[in-house]
């Protein structure tokens, strides 16, 4: 059996990361895991479960007992806790004010690592390569990938491209809205992982001034250029 083929790509909110990651998926006909959305996940449980946030050590023990299924379909990777599709709540303005608080906590990080790792395994030998992307895939959970990519972008760019996402449009009371979850999120998850400047070995695409297709080509050629290689 072949090695598989991993990619890894880190990047704040809004640089293009979970985009640009599905469509080299589709490019390579490879798995895509979305660990943010395990996270995530974990964060709806734990208030769904009436677990308190506050408490790092009931949220460590939910992260060791949360009944998580990833979807590795690029086109559809859908989420579920147990029987309950969580792919769209998940990404609801509760969540997304609350995830940091989850993800900070080192042992939940230590403990959803471990499953991405086995997580990246398995896609991999059931469908030959993978991408894997988040905060610290480069870096932490896939190191040894054969292609290591930080996706960045201006915080004006990366503001403009979340809010529209969430409200579909760029006024200035939408951005304002925005800023705290592209902002405040980057700057809480940055304590616990290093997703803004590259580490050794990871290259680094700037989509700040690219289009959606031109960020995708530029990553698609290092994926290319490794394959070939």
């Amino acid at each position: 059996m072949s090695t598989p083929f991993v990619v890894a790509v880190d990047g704040p909110s809004g640089s293009g990361k979970s985009s640009v990651s599905r469509a080299v998926a589709r490019h390579l006909g490879a798995g895509y895991l979305d660990t943010g959305a395990m996270y995530r996940a974990l964060t709806w449980w734990c208030l769904e479960s009436g677990v308190d946030l506050g408490d790092a050590d009931a949220v460590v023990a939910a992260a060791r007992e949360l009944p998580l299924a990833m979807g590795a379909d690029p086109d559809e990777p859908g989420v579920h806790v147990g029987d309950v599709d969580v792919t769209e709540a998940i990404r609801s303005s509760q969540i997304s004010g609350r995830v940091s608080t989850v993800a900070t906590i080192p042992a939940v990080r230590s403990e959803l690592q471990l499953q991405q790792r086995d997580l990246i395994t398995v896609i991999g030998d059931e469908l030959g390569s993978v991408v894997a992307e988040g905060r610290d895939i480069t870096t932490v959970v896939a190191p040894d990938a054969d292609v290591r990519l930080l996706l960045t972008a201006s915080e004006d760019a990366r503001l403009r491209r979340r809010t529209q996402e969430l409200h579909g449009g760029t006024d200035a009371e939408s951005v304002e809205r925005t800023r705290d979850e592209v902002v405040r999120r980057d700057r809480d998850d940055s304590t616990v992982s290093s997703f803004l400047t590259a580490a050794d070995g990871v290259s680094t695409l700037d989509t700040s001034d690219l289009t959606f297709e031109e960020s995708v080509a530029a990553a698609v050629a290092l994926v290319d250029a490794a394959r070939e290689g």
